[in-house]
């Protein structure tokens, strides 16, 4: 079912692409509140993650236009990480998602632990 939009059923269709995954959220996170980011602050600010992992999440959210990939030619080289325009407002539109998590934080954690026990 498509409704000129591409390969996606609706917006919300659109936007799970863009942030899916457990990484690439809270590297819009850290971008957001830290600002200008090299890669090695990226990875202090995103716990758990692999380097690895890392890379290739920062080289989606870059295809996507989220994140600004700045290379400066200096010796040793420097890379900066920050949020586009688009990136400032996807962040935006997550933030009333991240207050509703805050809310149900302890049904969210009861949910999980009986899927677990």
């Amino acid at each position: 079912m498509s409704n000129g939009t591409g390969p996606y059923v609706c917006g919300i269709d659109a936007g799970m692409d863009v942030v899916g995954g457990k990484w690439k959220a809270l590297i819009l996170w850290a971008l957001d509140h830290e600002g200008t980011l090299r890669f090695g602050q990226l990875k202090r600010q995103v716990p758990g993650v692999s380097e690895k992992m890392l890379i290739q999440q920062l080289r989606e959210l870059e295809a996507d236009g989220i994140v600004h990939r700045e290379v400066y030619r200096e010796v040793p080289p420097r890379v900066e990480y920050s949020l586009t325009e688009m990136g400032e407002g996807l962040n935006e539109a997550l933030g009333p998602l991240g207050a509703w998590a805050t809310r149900h934080m302890d049904q969210i954690l009861a949910a999980k632990h009986r899927d677990v026990a």
